[in-house]
């Protein structure tokens, strides 16, 4: 019965599909020659592995604009920190393999004549240590910022408004030198992720399907919170927030856990974009990117998960085709128009129609069911 609950007939063919993609692909890679007409190159795992990551960062903003009604437009700071972790982990392995062959301090700090090793940049040596601050930095940034923000009741505009703030500070912050992170050119020239070759072939596989398993997990745990009685007390708060405070809920502890455990599952999305990409830099915290991330979910369909994924799928594919030709000045403007059209033509989104439209079906075949009451027998003439 929980299961059931949890797991309607369009979550299973979400995960089923993605199943099979988990598979499939890096199968196709690895299994058959260039030579066949099936085989996936390497380079479209990579492409195909980044757009999961796209899809996971999605779903953590479809859990908080869906269902709890925050918008935030300063999500890709979490999904940035995250990518930075990683990035950090990874530059720690390149050891004497970097172009000044220092044991301990990346090149960029060589470069930058930095004498020795910032405290920070201790631990992440250790992928566990690292593992541990891809979860602990977006979270506690947003445990912190959430809980000022929301105890102050903070809401629409203006919530939606500081975010981008403070995405846009971080983008500041990120691109001094004298940070320690690389300034403009970020991190790169990554070697190995846990002892394997970050560019072999097999990797590259391993990535994608760890990236497909990690996105089944997020959706996983967004149906089962969003489908509980903590999902409903949600649902409530995004309709009538006042409302709710009056029936006793706390508002702003619902509120703060669901921005944490989005902000977290962002910074996930991060760690696994960035070993396949091959660079992290500080464009990553652009509010132009965390804007994009909630036209994902605009076009597949806020509140209903499986819409955030499709939209994150359709709008990457299309970039991806439209900026490597002729209409790739134009593609602004056309992800603009495409958000303009959503909103006037189908404000639920493509799923979010879909369902809307199953659901009209459904009730005008059960009214075509139930028996006519039949017409009364006419009264005697008096």
């Amino acid at each position: 019965m929980l299961s059931q609950r949890i797991l309607d007939r369009g979550a299973w063919i979400f995960l089923v599909l993605l199943g099979v993609a988990t598979v499939l692909v890096p199968v196709l890679n690895l299994a058959l020659p260039p030579s066949s007409p099936f085989h996936v190159p390497t380079y479209l795992v990579a492409l195909f592995g980044k757009y999961v990551c796209y899809a996971l960062l999605a779903l953590s903003i479809d859990l908080i604009w869906g269902y709890v009604g925050i918008l935030s437009l300063g999500h890709g700071a979490f999904f940035a920190l995250g990518g930075y972790a990683m990035g950090m982990y990874l530059m720690r392995q390149i050891g004497t393999r970097g172009v000044y062959a220092h044991p301990i301090l990346p090149d960029f700090m060589v470069f930058l004549n930095w004498p020795e090793l910032p405290v920070y940049w201790y631990g992440f040596q250790h992928f566990p240590y690292a593992l541990l601050m891809i979860f602990a930095v977006p979270g506690v940034l947003a445990f912190v910022f959430g809980w000022f923000a929301f105890r102050s009741r903070v809401t629409g505009v203006y919530l939606s408004i500081i975010t981008q703030a403070l995405t846009f500070a971080l983008l500041l912050g990120f691109f001094r030198n004298d940070f320690g992170f690389g300034g403009n050119n970020g991190l790169t020239d990554f070697k190995d992720i846990l002892g394997f070759n970050v560019q072999a072939q097999e990797t590259r596989a391993a990535l994608y399907a760890a990236s497909c398993v990690v996105l089944g997990i997020g959706f996983l745990i967004c149906r089962a919170l969003v489908t509980s009685k903590y999902g409903k007390v949600l649902v409530a708060i995004r309709d009538a927030e006042a409302r709710t405070r009056f029936l006793g809920y706390r508002a702003e502890s619902y509120k703060l856990f669901a921005f944490t455990l989005s902000a977290c599952m962002a910074g996930v999305a991060g760690a696994l974009y960035v070993p396949q990409v091959g660079i992290i830099n500080p464009s990553e915290f652009s509010p132009a990117n965390s804007i994009e991330a909630v036209i994902w979910v605009a076009v597949g369909g806020r509140g209903t998960l499986t819409g955030a994924v499709l939209g994150a799928l359709i709008v990457n594919y299309a970039k991806t085709t439209f900026t490597s030709g002729m209409l790739a000045p134009y593609w602004l403007f056309m992800l603009g128009g495409l958000f303009i059209a959503v909103t006037l033509f189908l404000p639920r989104g493509v799923v979010g129609t879909w369902q809307w439209l199953a659901a009209r079906r459904k009730a005008a075949a059960e009214t075509d069911k139930v028996p006519a009451e039949p017409a009364p027998a006419p009264r005697a003439a008096e």
